[in-house]
């Protein structure tokens, strides 16, 4: 009898602990996104608006979901609602690495913004920054030509293949069957990681100047 009691309670602790930690992340996602839709109304009007608001629905679909449910679910979202546009003609600048608020308030943005809005949201989503990186690579186009690009990787462990989050092939799949991407480096918030080895520090994210611009914009907005 008493060990009948016993394991009941465990499990009732489990279960409650369980019910918390998703409460939590709820909150936090639904905090992160409630306070990005009071901005973009201001800056960027109506329609941007809704766009953010259709986030803050997927948020609500997957804040008790699976971990690969919401690596899935932020992909395609993040893919199918912000245009491909490149800095110049969306900023006038030759390289500018936007924050979610101005990739989602745009409504556009070029592989940087997909790549950093995308981290930003699993983030708020509970999934750890150790499972993601921010990867530069060279990308093999359908031309033949090389050109720089940037996605996310995510590592369900950490020797495991990633999975790669691109805006150029909506297509999640792992980074080995992505032969028309070579890593060049890996960043995210901790560090600075070289091309083969996501575990090995190559130095601090810091001296990413672009890096550490668009963290200064997201903090200047409440929106780290």
């Amino acid at each position: 009898m008493r060990r009948h009691v016993t394991s009941s309670f465990v499990r009732l602790l489990t279960g409650l602990g369980l019910a918390l930690c998703m409460l939590w992340s709820q909150i936090q996602a639904d905090d992160y996104v409630l306070a990005m839709l009071e901005k973009v109304r201001q800056r960027y009007g109506e329609e941007a608006y809704q766009n953010v608001m259709r986030l803050n629905e997927m948020f609500a679909q997957i804040a008790g979901a699976s971990e690969m449910t919401k690596v899935n679910m932020v992909n395609d979202f993040t893919n199918q609602h912000v245009l491909f546009v490149d800095d110049i003609t969306l900023w006038g600048v030759e390289d500018y690495w936007a924050s979610p608020l101005e990739t989602f308030g745009k409504g556009a943005g070029d592989c940087e913004d997909f790549s950093i809005a995308k981290y930003t949201l699993l983030k708020k989503l509970g999934v750890s920054q150790d499972k993601l990186r921010l990867t530069y690579v060279r990308a093999r186009m359908p031309s033949g030509s090389i050109r720089p690009h940037m996605v996310l990787t995510y590592y369900a462990t950490p020797n495991s293949d990633p999975l790669v989050l691109d805006n150029l092939n909506f297509e999640l799949l792992p980074a080995s069957r992505r032969g028309d991407l070579s890593p060049v480096f890996s960043f995210n918030d901790k560090g600075l990681f070289v091309a083969n080895n996501p575990n090995m520090r190559a130095g601090s994210p810091s001296n990413i100047s672009k890096w550490r611009d668009v963290l200064t914009r997201m903090r200047q907005d409440g929106l780290e």
